[in-house]
């Protein structure tokens, strides 16, 4: 099978080399890295039966867009941005079927990418047009290492609100605070360390995600504010070892 990656960030590359090392014949267009089967070219995905648009997410319709000038209408294309409804409104010409891989470090570009990154991880899928196949799609995802949900994009927007991108705000807010004291700053350890660690995310990422998801964005931080409420008015023991106990089972 031939594979395509348009995009060789961490995600981007991670799916690059991780299907190379599955044996796959992969091919990646990247206006920046250099290397053994990476081009700069779209006209080398014309063969290819599948596509990861792997572009940051402010380029990422115009990628798609610029791809309908290339491959067959049987071509199984997939983005991996972290906001889906946006990428939904248009029926393409080709085989569209919107995901989002749960997956990355505080670290970003090729360099740092790595064969491994998805295995364990949930991968999103949002098939935006009934009649598209999703099969090929999942064993692709399996073969990765990852586990696929399959939802709705609006409903993964204001998921992906509560679990990443309030998260990241929250990380940053966290840090920013925390300036204020010095002496605070001497004291960080471990914990500050990884509550924090998100702080460092993509700059670009970072703010396409604010500005395309604010309104979810919002309505998660209201929930947090009241969960904060509710966790310390009263039975504060009890409502702390639920979580512990809930939350020793997800990881």
């Amino acid at each position: 099978m031939k594979i395509g990656v348009v995009g060789l960030g961490l995600i981007g590359g991670s799916i690059f080399k991780g299907l190379k090392a599955k044996g796959f014949d992969v091919k990646g267009v990247s206006q920046s890295q250099q290397g053994e089967s990476i081009y700069k070219n779209y006209d080398v995905l014309k063969d290819c039966e599948v596509v990861f648009v792997c572009s940051a997410m402010n380029k990422t319709l115009s990628v798609l867009d610029e791809l309908e000038k290339y491959l067959k209408p049987e071509t199984l294309v997939t983005d991996v941005c972290s906001l889906k409804e946006f990428v939904c409104k248009k029926q393409r010409p080709y085989n569209f079927i919107p995901s989002h891989p749960m997956a990355g470090t505080e670290h970003q570009g090729f360099e740092n990418s790595f064969p491994e990154l998805f295995e364990g991880a949930k991968w999103a899928i949002t098939p935006a047009f009934g009649t598209n196949d999703i099969t090929k799609l999942i064993q692709i995802i399996q073969i990765l290492g990852a586990n696929p949900i399959i939802t709705k994009p609006e409903l993964h927007d204001e998921a992906v609100a509560m679990i990443s991108h309030m998260p990241m705000v929250i990380s940053q807010a966290l840090f920013a605070a925390a300036e204020e004291n010095p002496l605070a700053l001497d004291l960080a350890s471990s914990g500050f360390r990884d509550m924090t660690r998100l702080a460092m995310s993509n700059t670009e990422m970072a703010e396409d995600m604010v500005s395309m998801n604010s309104k979810n964005i919002e309505h998660a931080i209201l929930k947090l504010y009241k969960s904060v409420g509710d966790l310390i008015t009263s039975d504060y023991s009890a409502k702390i070892k639920k979580i512990k106990d809930k939350r020793s089972k997800m990881f």
